[in-house]
C-alpha cells in the first residue's frame, strides 16, 4: 500500500490517501479528509486501473471526477492521487513534491 498525506495550503484540510494494489492492473482508492469535495472524489473514484497513470488530463478520470467534485481548479489532490498511483504501481519512487512560494525577500 502507498499513503501520503496532502497539505493543500489554504483551506488547511488535510488529505490523507492511500492507493492499494489489488490485482495485476487494479488498484483501490481510499481518500480521508475533513474537506466534503476531496471526499467525494474518493467516493467517484474508488478504483484506478494501471492505465490511468497514463491518460491525458482530459482523459484521465482522477482528473475528469475531480473537476466535478472540486471547486478550486488549484487543488493538489488529483496528482497526489496519480503520484500515489505510480508509486504504489511501480512506475515511481516515494519522494515529496513541494510548492514554494518565492517572495522578494528570499531573493
Amino acid at each position: 500500500m502507498t499513503k501520503l498525506r496532502v497539505d493543500p495550503g489554504q483551506c488547511g484540510m488535510s488529505v490523507v490517501v492511500e492507493v492499494d494494489k489489488k490485482g495485476k492492473d487494479v488498484f483501490e482508492l481510499r481518500i480521508t479528509s475533513d474537506c466534503e469535495m476531496v471526499r467525494k472524489l474518493g467516493e467517484a473514484v474508488p478504483s484506478l486501473t494501471l492505465a490511468d497513470a497514463f491518460k491525458k488530463f482530459s482523459d484521465n478520470p482522477v482528473y475528469r471526477k475531480g473537476a466535478a467534485c472540486l471547486r478550486h481548479a488549484a487543488c493538489p489532490v488529483p496528482g497526489a492521487i496519480l503520484k500515489a498511483l505510480e508509486v504504489e504501481a511501480g512506475l515511481g519512487v516515494p519522494r515529496d513534491v513541494t510548492i514554494v512560494f518565492i517572495r522578494d525577500e528570499d531573493e
